[in-house]
């Protein structure tokens, strides 16, 4: 093998877990037949509970065109689309002199953020505790927290 262009630019997470999976990682269990080192698949179990795994090239192309407004340097565009912040204080530490260099636009970027790339998914555990419910003991719930006892004072 030659390397025809070394650091040749960065890479997202998103990028990382599409070769991963081109390898052939996976969570099916015939994951020991596929050609993938152990500490690859560790790599690929943590992105999978990443913003990496519903974003799409089209979300990431399309966020780093409208970050140019913003005038963000490419680790600071990285950093916002491997971690996806969805509010203020998440998006804080990641630009540099943020009050400074974006003012009052620093909540338009998180606005930015929360359009145009694609959120977690919900996990699977949280839609069957909520099946489980149903829709009468949802009702009863929200009476018995409407229905507080006065606190009586002296």
């Amino acid at each position: 093998m030659k390397i025809l262009q070394a650091n040749s630019g960065v890479l997202t997470n998103f990028d990382v877990l599409n070769f991963l999976k081109s390898k052939g990682a996976s969570k099916d269990l015939a994951r020991v037949l596929a050609n993938v080192a152990p500490s690859e698949y560790k790599v690929f179990d943590y992105l999978v509970a990443t913003p990496a795994c519903t974003q799409t090239r089209e979300s990431i192309h399309e966020f780093k065109e409208k970050c140019k407004e913003y005038d963000l340097a490419e680790a600071e565009v990285l950093n916002i689309i491997n971690a996806r912040p969805y509010n203020v204080v998440g998006i804080f530490p990641m630009i540099e002199d943020i009050d400074n260099r974006l003012g009052d636009k620093i909540q338009d970027l998180v606005d930015m953020v929360v359009e145009v790339l694609p959120s977690l998914p919900v996990p699977a555990a949280t839609y069957e505790s909520e099946a489980k419910t149903t829709d009468a003991e949802k009702i009863e719930d929200e009476n018995d927290n409407d229905e507080e006892e006065p606190i009586e004072t002296e």
